[in-house]
């Protein structure tokens, strides 16, 4: 099964992107964020025609996060991140494929910070390690994945120095990245790749892209069920460069069905 996870920035200014990725890459399954689209205005009869059901939970503006699948029957669970009955933004969706729970998520920037945006994702972050917990106390095959606006570690970033006073890279936003690895999550981009220079997303200015002065915010956690499976991944960084793309590049992994479907009751 392959699993990516794309920030399209804006779903529909972008789709023949979209549309030419998927059928290069050929993902199973993906995960889609900042759909800038509200939920009428989601290209159904495209997706559809590329071959992909979705499910979606539309927008208008920056939001909007929305699950593709190709050969998988999807079961919505929830549209919203438990723990605050008030938060109407967009950033979380939760489904069932093939008995995994597949969270896509679109975690808030921050930005600026310090201020009540970077508090909105304090909180945001509080309530995804709750349900996420979850999932690991109920040993539950589960991936949590999409643009989590974290930047992990210093060799997640072209030169650190410069986010010091970000949101991405605030001390408190990355510790609370590696409490969810140490709670059992696994980063299956770094465990594949742990000492590259890896980034999925490059800003449009200051030719970022062509100097590969990148980011590494997008990604693909798996809970221990699913950790033996993992067998393949990458960024496809190529699509970042096409023409009228977005500023994020697609994530992609391969789990080994065989591995983890034996032990699913």
């Amino acid at each position: 099964m392959k699993i990516a996870t794309y920030n399209v920035n804006g779903i529909n200014g972008r789709l023949p992107v979209l549309i030419k990725w998927l059928e290069s890459s050929k993902p199973d399954i993906v995960c889609l964020q900042e759909l800038k689209a509200t939920q009428d205005k989601f290209p159904i009869a495209e997706i559809n025609r590329a071959g992909y059901q979705a499910i979606w939970n539309g927008q208008k503006q920056w939001n909007g996060v929305a699950i593709l699948s190709k050969g998988y029957e999807m079961t919505e669970v929830q549209s919203t991140l438990p723990g605050n009955a008030n938060d109407i933004q967009s950033r979380y969706l939760e489904v069932i494929i093939d008995q995994i729970v597949i969270c896509c998520l679109y975690l808030p920037n921050g930005n600026p910070f310090p201020g009540p945006k970077f508090e909105y994702k304090m909180d945001w972050i509080k309530r995804l390690k709750k349900r996420s917990k979850q999932f690991i106390d109920m040993d539950l095959p589960a991936i949590l994945v999409g643009d989590f606006n974290i930047i992990p570690t210093e060799n997640d970033v072209h030169k650190p120095e410069k986010w010091k006073d970000d949101a991405l890279f605030q001390p408190e936003v990355r510790r609370a990245y590696n409490q969810l690895l140490k709670n059992g999550w696994t980063d299956s981009i770094r465990t594949l790749f742990p000492d590259e220079k890896i980034y999925t997303f490059w800003d449009y200015l200051y030719k970022a892209y062509d100097r590969n002065a990148g980011i590494r915010l997008d990604h693909i956690l798996l809970s221990p069920y699913l950790k033996s499976s993992l067998i393949n991944g990458g960024v496809d960084k190529e699509v970042r460069g096409w023409t009228k793309s977005s500023d994020h590049a697609p994530v992609w992994i391969e789990l080994e069905r065989n591995k983890y479907a034996k032990f699913i009751k």
